[in-house]
């Protein structure tokens, strides 16, 4: 029996590349973002490792108003479709996308389509540097 897609999960950290860490008024924050496909049999195929963002406050503390909740929102968002190009409609540039992860699972021997990785439960799971950077 081969293996079935369980769920995605975006795994998110702290960029300290280009992040204030440590600093008591943070004005910027910057996040990878690495989304992957858990499968039954345990195994985890990564997707996506290049996505991530950057966002500021301008001249106050970020995590003054920043939530746990924001941060899974946004890493949902930088992993799933881009915007359409040359143009395509929302949905062709939403199936293309899913259709390319589909691809990748397939190549691990994983069958699932395009519309089904769209359903797939998925989770964000941010990393103990960047829920430490946030509270």
């Amino acid at each position: 029996m081969s293996a079935t897609l369980v769920r995605l999960v975006t795994f998110t950290d702290l960029n300290v590349e280009h992040s204030s860490v440590g600093h008591s008024s943070a004005r910027q924050l910057s996040v990878d973002a690495r989304l992957e496909a858990e499968l039954s049999d345990g195994r985890r195929v990564v997707l996506l490792d290049d996505r991530g963002w950057t966002m500021s406050a301008g001249g106050a503390d970020i995590r003054a108003f920043l939530t746990v909740e924001d941060i899974e929102a946004d890493a949902r968002t930088v992993v799933g479709p881009d915007e359409p190009v040359d143009g395509q409609t929302h949905a062709e540039a939403a199936a293309g996308h899913w259709g390319a992860l589909a691809a990748i699972l397939a190549r691990q021997g994983v069958t699932v389509s395009g519309p089904e990785l769209e359903r797939a439960r998925h989770d964000v799971e941010l990393s103990p540097r960047l829920r430490d950077w946030i509270s």
